[in-house]
Protein backbone atom coordinates (compact mmCIF):
# COMPACT_ATOMS: atom_id res chain seq x y z
CA UNK A 1 0.00 0.00 0.00
CA UNK A 2 0.98 3.53 -0.64
CA UNK A 3 0.87 6.08 1.67
CA UNK A 4 0.00 9.04 -0.82
CA UNK A 5 -3.11 11.39 -0.13
CA UNK A 6 -6.19 11.03 -1.46
CA UNK A 7 -6.82 14.61 -2.64
CA UNK A 8 -9.02 15.83 -4.99
CA UNK A 9 -7.38 17.80 -8.35
CA UNK A 10 -8.83 21.07 -7.74
CA UNK A 11 -9.72 23.41 -5.04
CA UNK A 12 -12.94 24.47 -3.89
CA UNK A 13 -12.74 27.74 -5.23
CA UNK A 14 -11.86 25.92 -8.71
CA UNK A 15 -15.11 24.46 -8.87
CA UNK A 16 -17.00 27.11 -7.79
CA UNK A 17 -15.10 29.06 -10.91
CA UNK A 18 -16.29 26.05 -12.86
CA UNK A 19 -19.72 26.21 -12.05
CA UNK A 20 -19.93 30.03 -12.80
CA UNK A 21 -18.39 29.55 -16.05
CA UNK A 22 -20.99 26.48 -16.47
CA UNK A 23 -23.80 29.07 -15.76
CA UNK A 24 -22.57 31.75 -18.25
CA UNK A 25 -22.16 28.96 -20.99
CA UNK A 26 -25.60 28.26 -20.78
CA UNK A 27 -27.17 32.06 -20.60
CA UNK A 28 -25.02 32.65 -23.47
CA UNK A 29 -27.15 29.73 -25.42
CA UNK A 30 -29.98 31.18 -23.83
CA UNK A 31 -29.55 34.59 -24.60
CA UNK A 32 -28.97 33.33 -28.41
CA UNK A 33 -32.43 31.67 -28.06
CA UNK A 34 -34.01 34.83 -27.19
CA UNK A 35 -32.93 36.62 -30.85
CA UNK A 36 -36.67 37.39 -32.61
CA UNK A 37 -34.75 37.80 -36.18
CA UNK A 38 -35.68 35.13 -38.79
CA UNK A 39 -33.02 31.79 -38.16
CA UNK A 40 -31.49 33.87 -35.41
CA UNK A 41 -29.75 36.45 -37.47
CA UNK A 42 -30.12 39.26 -35.50
CA UNK A 43 -27.92 40.83 -32.53
CA UNK A 44 -28.68 38.63 -30.20
CA UNK A 45 -27.92 35.23 -32.10
CA UNK A 46 -24.59 36.30 -33.86
CA UNK A 47 -23.30 38.83 -31.38
CA UNK A 48 -24.10 39.02 -27.95
CA UNK A 49 -24.86 35.35 -27.49
CA UNK A 50 -21.71 34.08 -28.87
CA UNK A 51 -19.78 36.52 -27.05
CA UNK A 52 -21.06 35.33 -24.01
CA UNK A 53 -21.01 32.20 -24.26
CA UNK A 54 -16.81 32.43 -25.63
CA UNK A 55 -16.39 34.51 -22.01
CA UNK A 56 -18.16 31.22 -19.97
CA UNK A 57 -15.06 29.11 -22.47
CA UNK A 58 -12.65 31.41 -21.13
CA UNK A 59 -13.51 31.61 -17.81
CA UNK A 60 -14.00 27.51 -17.55
CA UNK A 61 -10.28 26.90 -19.20
CA UNK A 62 -9.09 29.61 -16.30
CA UNK A 63 -10.60 27.91 -13.36
CA UNK A 64 -9.01 24.74 -14.79
CA UNK A 65 -5.70 25.79 -15.27
CA UNK A 66 -5.33 28.39 -12.14
CA UNK A 67 -3.32 26.91 -9.24
CA UNK A 68 -4.95 27.19 -5.95
CA UNK A 69 -3.75 29.44 -3.67
CA UNK A 70 -3.16 26.99 -0.58
CA UNK A 71 -0.91 24.44 -2.53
Amino acid sequence: MSNTKNELPFATSNYTTMLIGIAVILAGFLIMTFDSAEFGFGFLGLTLGPLVTITGFIIEFWAILRKPANS
